[in-house]
């Protein structure tokens, strides 16, 4: 029988970190004495120069640390903390699913620095991380924005993993016409995880394509019970990607059924 291609997509904070990138250590080295404060000041700056809130993160991250550098972002990932169950969730899922026939393929889509993440122990673990980035000098240093992925621009990489085409660069393969048959993983064995309402047009489009999508919640699950509650999210589960835990069960589940309906496709 030939393996499936899945592809299990996260966003990054509050989903599989507790906390906002920033604010384990890189807050802290600004001056902040905690991170609603740096996060106001980005509120205040996004509302005096009508900008893209992303982008105003961005810039005050450089702006307050003009000599920040590529590899000082990258450090900044060991700081980095998961939720239960995390370091070890990528290889027992690729694992079920070897043994089921599917080739798990896993991703990152997020509004956070994708240095920070590559510097985390867990970024070999992602086909593609696609997440916001700088220009550097020739000495590494952060000179401006050169990739920024909002709320809305994160659908785009969707298509991106539904197609294969994974360079950032390549519009004109991302934008034709590719016939069901030539795409890198069908809409349907792809699943979504978020947290918040940030996460409203990724899981819309993963919806409506076909696919599933995952709310995670840490503490409080209102918000994931009402994006559940508006067709937003296929499940609701806590934060914690430990075996035996819901999201474990629930992705097998997802594999399992992908297994089956291929074992029918193949009957047929």
């Amino acid at each position: 029988m030939k393996n499936s291609k899945m592809a299990l997509i996260y966003d990054f904070d509050h989903t599989l970190s507790p906390l906002d990138m920033q604010a384990f250590h890189y807050i802290g080295k600004l001056g902040y004495s905690n991170a609603d404060e740096f996060w106001a000041k980005c509120k205040e700056n996004t509302d005096k120069n009508n900008m893209d809130g992303i982008l105003s993160y961005m810039e005050l991250m450089i702006k307050e640390n003009p000599n920040v550098t590529k590899k000082e972002l990258l450090e900044e990932g060991k700081y980095i903390k998961f939720y239960k169950g995390v370091e070890n969730w990528f290889k027992r899922i690729n694992e079920y699913g070897k043994k089921h026939h599917v080739d798990v393929e896993h991703y990152i889509i997020s509004s956070g620095i994708k240095e920070m993440i590559k510097g985390t122990k867990i970024a070999g673990e992602f086909k593609k991380i696609f997440a916001c980035s700088y220009v550097y000098d020739s000495k590494g240093r952060c000179l401006w924005p050169s990739r920024v992925v909002n709320y809305t621009t994160k659908t785009q990489y969707l298509f991106r993993i539904n197609k294969g085409v994974l360079d950032e660069t390549n519009d004109f393969d991302l934008n034709r016409k590719t016939p069901a048959s030539e795409k890198h993983i069908p809409f349907e064995n792809i699943v979504y995880f978020g947290d918040g309402l940030t996460d409203v047009p990724s899981m819309k489009v993963v919806l409506e394509q076909g696919g599933n999508t995952v709310a995670v919640y840490e503490d409080e699950k209102t918000l994931a019970l009402e994006l559940k509650k508006d067709e937003r999210a296929s499940f609701v589960a806590l934060a914690d990607y430990r075996n035996n835990s819901k999201i474990d069960h629930i992705i097998k589940g997802i594999i399992d059924s992908i297994e089956a309906k291929a074992r029918l496709n193949e009957l047929r």
